[in-house]
Order: C-alpha cells, then sequence, then structure tokens
C-alpha cells in the first residue's frame, strides 16, 4: 500500500465513476492530500479493486449511479461506516457520438441516465447530511460541451449543460447551510473517452487550443483539490481547457 506522506484527515469523499480516467485521478489526488475514498464503480470492477490494493484510504465499491436505489445503499454504506460526507464528485458519466436522427429515445434516456439523474441522485441523497452537518462540498464534472455544444453530441452537451444549471441551482439553495456547490468544465482531456478521435482529429484540435495541448486528468484533479481548499467558490463553472473557447 502507498502510504499517504500527510496525516490522513477525518474528511470523507465520494467519487462517482473512480476507476479510470479522470475519475481515477481525482481519487489518488483526494487520497494523497488525506481524505478517506469511496471509489464508486460500476463496470470497472478490475481497475477499481487495483487503486483500492494501492492505498489504505481508497474502499471501491460497487454502484451503479443511474439507478437510485443503487446510490441510496452507496451513500447508507459511507455514511454507516463514516458517519459523514464532507465531498461528492460527481464524475461518472458516458458519451454518445451521433445525429440527432440517429439517437433514439432509449439512447437519449440512457446519456440522461448516466450524466444528470446520477448527479441528481448522489447530491439528493448526501446533501441531507450535509444540511446536517452544516458542512460539505459538491463538485460537478461537466464539460466544454455544456457551455458551448457539440456537433453530433447533442444528447452529451444537454446533459453537461443540465449539469451546470444544477450546480448553480444547488449553490443557492444549500449555500445558507454552508455547501458548496460548483461545475469544472473540461475541455479535451487525454482519456479513453477521446479514443475515437483519429490523430489528424487531434492535431486539428490541439490547433485551435492556445496552450496548443491537449489536457491531462490531473489536471481536472487539480482543480478539484483546489475547490476542496477555497472556502469562498460557489456556484462556478471552472473551465479548464488550456483556453480552446476564449
Amino acid at each position: 500500500m502507498i502510504e499517504n506522506e500527510k496525516n490522513i484527515s477525518n474528511k470523507i469523499a465520494i467519487v462517482t465513476g473512480g476507476a479510470r480516467g479522470i475519475g481515477k485521478a481525482i481519487v489518488t489526488k483526494l487520497a494523497l492530500n488525506g481524505y478517506t475514498v469511496i471509489l464508486d464503480y460500476n463496470k470497472s470492477e478490475k481497475e477499481a479493486k487495483i487503486i483500492e490494493k494501492e492505498f489504505k484510504n481508497i474502499y471501491a465499491i460497487k454502484a451503479d449511479v443511474s439507478n437510485y436505489e443503487e446510490v441510496k445503499k452507496l451513500v447508507e454504506f459511507t455514511i454507516n461506516k463514516f458517519k459523514k460526507i464532507d465531498l461528492l464528485v460527481n464524475n461518472a458519466g458516458i458519451d454518445l457520438v451521433s445525429t440527432i436522427n440517429d439517437t433514439s429515445i432509449e439512447d437519449f434516456d440512457k446519456i440522461l441516465k448516466n450524466n444528470l439523474y446520477s448527479a441528481f441522485y448522489t447530491s439528493k441523497e448526501i446533501s441531507r447530511y450535509m444540511i446536517r452537518e452544516k458542512e460539505g462540498n459538491i463538485v460537478n464534472i461537466s464539460s466544454i460541451w455544456g457551455i458551448i455544444g457539440a456537433s453530433c453530441e447533442m444528447a452529451y452537451s444537454v446533459s453537461k449543460a443540465g449539469l451546470d444549471c444544477m450546480t448553480k441551482s444547488l449553490a443557492k439553495e444549500l449555500g445558507p447551510s454552508n455547501i458548496r456547490v460548483n461545475s469544472i468544465a473540461p475541455g479535451i482531456i487525454d482519456t479513453d473517452m477521446n479514443n475515437f478521435l483519429s490523430l489528424e482529429e487531434k492535431n486539428n484540435i490541439i490547433s485551435e487550443i492556445p496552450l496548443q495541448k491537449i489536457g491531462q486528468p490531473s489536471d481536472v484533479a487539480d482543480t478539484v483539490l483546489f475547490l476542496t481548499n477555497n472556502s469562498y467558490i460557489t456556484g462556478q463553472v471552472i473551465q479548464v481547457n488550456g483556453g480552446w473557447n476564449i
């Protein structure tokens, strides 16, 4: 196991979709900075268990967060074991590259369930405990496409725009209980989700980015950690995209 160089605090975090890509980077960053992390996964059991074995303060728990009953069980496990939840990172999500005419009703429902409803379910269940403690932090992992929309990714874009609006609404609603809610909207990040892009397509995107590079999962994880440490930021959609849409 990797020993944390810092003293492990009593801060408890849940990160949905935490086994791969951006989620894995967030889980690792939080664990190395004193959090006990509940790593939620659905299908990526092998990857989740590997991470769990490397850290003494990570617990890998299977839950499909697009299913409300499974979310309730995930939250119940965490509360029963740790009595509170300080941080929720809504990272779980899936993509769909499809024209509107090729997007079925089932496809649209699936995207909304995984990307938007899941965040509603987790925030609904967890916020009640944060309100009780008069303290909490919710970070939603959105997307640049939620801000400007993407051709042939309408369902995904809609789900992320909804997530950003949820962020602002909950920031207003939960702020009086000292609960902060923010979104992080990454641009193109080097993860499996973007493997469908050809090298030429990636190079074309890079040419449009002022920093002339694709982002790394650690760039998003660093922003999550920043938001946990800053007590006067709420209701914001923080773009991590190298200046792509300036």
